[in-house]
């Protein structure tokens, strides 16, 4: 029996104009802020259709880029994790008006462990607790690398 997709959302706020926090949510754009992060680029660049993959102690990772408006500050990408899960992030970022306005930046997992063990770290990584934790993780780390002025696109 096929198992159910399952999602976790988290939202935090950063304090930079959208032009400035967008981009670091790109392929590229993670080298700035995610240690290790260095996406091997498969096709294309940043939008949609695009292609990478990333490498990790559990494996690798392809990642397709399926949504890509930056005007808008929303990306999405379809990814599968080999012989482990696969499933969506969605990240949506919206510039609060104003000059101290800053950034709001909601990111969505939505997973389908592939096997038992992939349907176990499904559940390790979307558990609420967890989650929320790596979200904080990704506030400080995105506040650091626009603290320190990094051009998040550059190789």
């Amino acid at each position: 029996m096929p198992t159910v997709p399952r999602s976790q959302s988290r939202s935090f706020h950063l304090d930079a104009p959208l032009e400035r926090v967008f981009p670091l949510f790109t392929a590229r754009g993670e080298r700035a802020w995610v240690p290790g992060w260095d996406p091997l680029i498969l096709s294309g660049g940043e939008e949609r259709g695009s292609a990478f993959e990333t490498r990790g102690t559990a494996g690798s990772t392809t990642w397709i880029v399926v949504d890509y408006r930056p005007a808008e500050g929303r990306v999405s990408y379809a990814r599968l994790a080999h012989d482990s899960n696969i499933g969506l992030v969605d990240v949506a970022c919206s510039g609060r008006p104003g000059p101290d306005g800053g950034t709001d930046v909601s990111v969505a997992y939505t997973l389908t462990g592939l096997n038992p063990r992939g349907e176990a770290y499904v559940e390790a990584f979307l558990e609420p607790g967890a989650y929320a934790r790596m979200m904080e993780e990704w506030r400080a780390a995105t506040s650091a690398a626009l603290r320190a002025d990094r051009d998040p696109t550059a190789a």
